[in-house]
């Protein structure tokens, strides 16, 4: 009986140690695990700092303030044939922040659930174009000589990979032909084993070597969201510069932001550039008004024009907005910027959970919503068709 004692107590002695050890990963593991629990998900989404590392990037120019002229939403808009109430909308959406830029003026600005305009809130994959942002600089000052190179060029660690042999350009339109699993809700998938490693520590550079091709590259829309971090390894080789210190001098300081904003990282401090950007709802705006001006800020040529509008440019069948055989989605691609379904010099910053930065070139009109909406991918994505037609129904109010 003695002998069974020690060995119960040793068991528990070992298991306690383990516990102890592995503290840390088991509560980073459960951060990650009720990330998107429909009780915390508001809160996570403005204090991601709280759950994950992360690392600030401080702007060294003066904020600059919008004018501010508030106007009414609309009370209604239509989709699929039906009247949508935009209050019911914007609730079951679970918005959080909603802002409307006419011209140099707002004309909308309203936070929801308890939250403010001084939270730094998830882009998810609106970080996206803030990178391909970057991409266009480098592109402009010959440190990434053209498209057509491959990533290897600039990434030499990725040979052997998935990523060998693809160029630039079909990294920047989601076509590498890399096989990737962006299924949110499958606990298994590519993109939620990297959420893991975010929270449990390791390299996203390894992460993104580990994979493998599956198809032709350039040939057909496949989404992949590590595409975007091998453009950010792409982006660190041709410039010699970390992803802060060039986001800082060539993108944040330019378009004046209020506040800081800061990237999640991972183990080794990289950003998480595919999705980890965290900043106010009206700095969002500030990109998306840089946009909609041609890469120009109040001036100043922050991006180049040609690159504005490549980005926003579909060339290829595969990228076309519309039901197609050789896409995921019915959406349009350019470089890491959305076209929705019938555009008409539109184009959109779009993240998981609903986040988007929506411009109207022909109305001279930014939006800026940020939401928690748990039921994004419901019927194939339909929210984000329904908030394209929402956008519209507010540009269209500011129109008359």
């Amino acid at each position: 009986m003695l002998t069974i004692k020690k060995l119960i107590a040793a068991i528990v002695i070992i298991l306690a140690a383990v516990t102890a050890f592995n503290w840390d990963n088991i509560v980073n593991l459960n951060k990650v695990i009720t990330l998107f629990d429909k009780d915390k998900i508001v809160h996570n989404f403005v204090n991601m700092n709280e759950s994950f590392p992360n690392i600030t990037i401080k702007s060294n120019s003066e904020p600059y303030y919008f004018e501010s002229a508030p106007q009414a939403l609309p009370e209604s808009f239509e989709f699929k044939g039906k009247t949508v109430s935009v209050k019911e909308f914007l609730e079951r959406t679970t918005t959080t922040a909603l802002v409307v830029l006419k011209d140099e003026t707002i004309t909308h600005e309203s936070y929801y659930l308890d939250t403010n305009a001084e939270d730094k809130r998830i882009s998810w994959s609106v970080a996206k174009s803030f990178l391909s942002a970057m991409v266009g600089v480098a592109v402009e000052q010959g440190k990434i000589k053209s498209l057509n190179d491959l990533v290897t060029d600039y990434a030499p660690s990725l040979k052997g990979s998935g990523y060998d042999g693809v160029t630039i350009k079909n990294i920047l339109q989601m076509s590498s032909g890399v096989k990737f699993n962006e299924d949110y809700k499958d606990f298994f998938s590519d993109i939620n084993r990297m959420g893991r490693l975010l929270a449990l520590g390791g390299s996203f550079d390894e992460f993104a070597a580990s994979l493998v091709a599956e198809r032709e590259q350039g040939i057909y829309l496949h989404y992949v969201s590590i595409d975007t971090h091998v453009l950010g390894m792409v982006l660190r080789g041709a410039t010699g510069e970390s992803i802060v210190d060039y986001f800082t001098e060539h993108l944040w300081n330019k378009i004046h932001p209020e506040a800081d904003t800061y990237f999640l990282t991972d183990e080794l401090g990289e950003p998480m550039v595919l999705g980890g950007l965290n900043m106010r709802a009206l700095d969002y705006l500030k990109f998306g008004k840089l946009y909609r001006d041609n890469g120009r800020w109040n001036g100043e040529q922050v991006i180049p024009e040609s690159w504005v509008k490549a980005s926003v440019t579909p060339d290829a069948p595969h990228l076309m907005p519309g039901k197609r055989d050789n896409a995921d989605i019915d959406l349009g691609y350019g470089y890491q910027w959305w076209l929705p379904v019938d555009a008409d010099q539109e184009f959109m910053a779009l993240g998981i959970y609903d986040q988007f930065i929506y411009v109207d070139k022909k109305s001279n009109i930014v939006i800026v919503k940020n939401s928690a909406n748990i039921d994004f991918t419901d019927n194939n994505f339909e929210s984000g068709h329904e908030s394209a037609e929402f956008f519209r129904a507010v540009i269209k109010s500011l129109s008359k």
